[in-house]
């Protein structure tokens, strides 16, 4: 009987032992299979699952020749080379090839690379171009091997620097409409994923294969026109030798669209050698990231608002004494002795800030620079010619500039009679020509833009549909303004215009802004005008300065106006008028 027991006990022990053994392997079946399911699936996945990013193709960026796209920003097929040292053979050897071919793109201390045995990926030389990959491979070097990228390249060099911007080496465009744009411009990766067997053999049946192709990035026509970028570039270099300005710019548009031809500046850069460049401010574009006091060239908007306000008209008269009291301040002329009762006609021409005061005074009860005056004077330069505000165009860097309004405590009878002459208020080049553009358009504001359109993949240019303008001053008002520059102009002799073409234009010398008033020994020249036969087809705008440089619209501006703008009417083979 006792042994009965013993044995039906230990029956019983070794049942419980298989009991708990099985209890162990459920539990962590269970465990494995469902709490750990996600990391092994992760695993599986990982060994199985093979990916591969598909770059996309950065976007080409184009100027126009004519109506041709021609290429400004492309990409050039440029490759990594790197080393397995746990494959590599021949150390000295593979060193002398890449010192022969690859030159100053090589890492330093090769050998020491070569010989990390530890590691199975070294890096050798960077951006290194086919030609000299096809030279490495032909010397069959065992543990070599080579990664394609991509760099950009512009074939114009540094024609249009500062609009087009560059690319760094991380991919990402800087400045310039590589900038504004990068993300039109860069594209979407495409992605290649497949499950493949234990040699890495790709299997054709399962769920988790992917063919996702790379989309690459938008061909972008723009409205820059290289024949006159190159030669508003040409001109205004010329120009700064002849005034010894050491910084300048020159932006062209068409009046009629806001079509951007040409924005020059200098001094300017290369953008496939930016990482040379010392001084990062070169890579702004001045003409629309650089606000400054435009001076005598907004006279041309005060009589616009003058005119269609029936304030003042071209053959109406003041008494011009060279000097006008504001509140506690004087302001006096530049240019002295055009005394007596003259017309705004005869103070455009003689840019006199005492008649465009009075045009201000005038917007009021006529002898006082009046809320009421500032109120409208604010809302045409503002509200209408848009200055002050970011005009939107398709380049980084945009600045607003600054209009103080009337509701300030700045913006009070002193500051906008200087207002009235381009003093007291901060507005960029591309702001002041769009607003003159729409004087010289009929009145009729279009915005600027530097996109002209795009180029598709099978190569077909496709312009964009250009805008309407939006009228924002009667075009009575505007021509006669348009016409008062144009007189102004030719009533002035020792321009050199082509005859037998509507020019006109306004100078600007503008006060630069120093220790809380006016530096004494620096000034800033500008003009803006335009050209055309029966219509306006270009404006132009010249601004030169240089430190501790004394320069003005009509002696150091206005001839790079008239270069370009006569070699404009040849460019666009304008008819004269009969």
């Amino acid at each position: 009987m006792k042994l009965e027991l013993q044995k039906g006990s230990r029956s019983r022990i070794l049942a419980a032992i298989v009991l708990i053994a099985m209890a162990v392997f459920v539990v962590r079946l269970f465990y494995l299979q469902i709490i750990q399911h996600s990391h092994y699936v992760e695993v599986a996945n990982s060994e199985q699952i093979k990916r591969l990013t598909i770059p996309a193709k950065r976007g080409v960026i184009y100027a126009l020749d004519g109506n041709t796209p021609v290429p400004l920003a492309m990409n050039q097929t440029i490759y990594t080379v790197f080393a397995d040292p746990q494959t590599v053979e021949n150390d000295d050897k593979i060193i002398d090839v890449l010192k022969r071919v690859a030159g100053g793109n090589l890492r330093p201390d090769l050998k020491t690379l070569l010989n990390k045995v530890d590691s199975r990926y070294q890096i050798l030389a960077t951006r290194i171009t086919r030609t000299q990959a096809d030279k490495i491979k032909a010397e069959n070097l065992a543990g070599i091997g080579f990664q394609e990228g991509s760099q950009r390249v512009y074939p114009e060099g540094g024609l249009a620097a500062q609009t087009l911007g560059f690319v760094d080496y991380s991919g990402i465009g800087r400045y310039g409409v590589e900038g504004a744009q990068n993300d039109k411009l860069t594209g979407t990766d495409g992605l290649l994923q497949s499950v493949t067997d234990i040699r890495d053999v790709p299997l054709t049946i399962g769920n988790k294969n992917i063919n996702q192709p790379a989309v690459n990035g938008k061909n972008i026509v723009l409205t820059i026109d290289s024949n006159v970028q190159s030669y508003a570039e040409q001109a205004l270099a010329e120009g700064l030798k002849r005034t010894g300005a050491t910084r300048g710019s020159v932006l062209v548009m068409n009046p009629q669209t806001g079509q951007v031809m040409a924005m020059a500046n200098l001094p300017s850069y290369k953008p496939a050698t930016f990482n040379t460049v010392s001084d990062p401010e070169v890579f702004n574009n001045p003409i629309v990231s650089e606000p400054y006091e435009p001076g005598s060239v907004i006279k041309t908007l005060t009589m616009t608002a003058g005119i269609e306000k029936n304030a003042v008209s071209p053959t109406a008269t003041y008494v011009n004494t060279d000097h006008i009291r504001v509140e506690d301040s004087v302001i006096s002329n530049a240019t002295l002795g055009q005394t007596g009762t003259i017309t705004f006609q005869h103070a455009l021409n003689w840019s006199l800030n005492t008649g465009f005061v009075t045009v201000l005074e005038r917007l009021g009860d006529g002898s006082h620079v009046t809320r009421q005056a500032r109120d409208t004077l604010y809302s045409y330069f503002h509200d209408k010619f848009r200055l002050g505000q970011l005009t939107g165009i398709e380049v980084s860097g945009e600045s607003p500039g600054i209009i103080i309004p009337p509701t300030d405590v700045q913006g009070g009878a002193v500051r906008y009679a200087t207002m009235a002459f381009g003093q007291g208020m901060n507005t960029t080049m591309i702001q002041v020509a769009s607003a003159f553009s729409a004087i010289v358009s009929g009145g009729v504001y279009h915005s600027p833009t530097v996109l002209a359109g795009e180029v598709k993949p099978d190569g077909t240019y496709v312009p964009d549909k250009i805008e309407d303008g939006m009228q924002i001053v009667s075009k009575s008002a505007a021509d006669q303004v348009r016409e008062m520059t144009v007189k102004g102009r030719s009533d002035f002799f020792g321009y050199t215009d082509k005859q037998g073409y509507m020019i006109g234009g306004k100078t600007g010398t503008s006060q630069v802004p120093k220790d809380g008033g006016y530096s004494k020994t620096e000034s800033i020249g500008s003009y803006v005008g335009f050209g055309g036969d029966t219509t306006a087809k270009y404006v132009i705008m010249v601004q030169v300065s240089g430190k501790d440089r004394a320069l003005q619209g009509a002696r150091d501006a206005q001839p790079i106006f008239t270069d370009i703008s006569n070699w404009m009417i040849d460019y666009l083979k304008l008819q004269p008028r009969g």
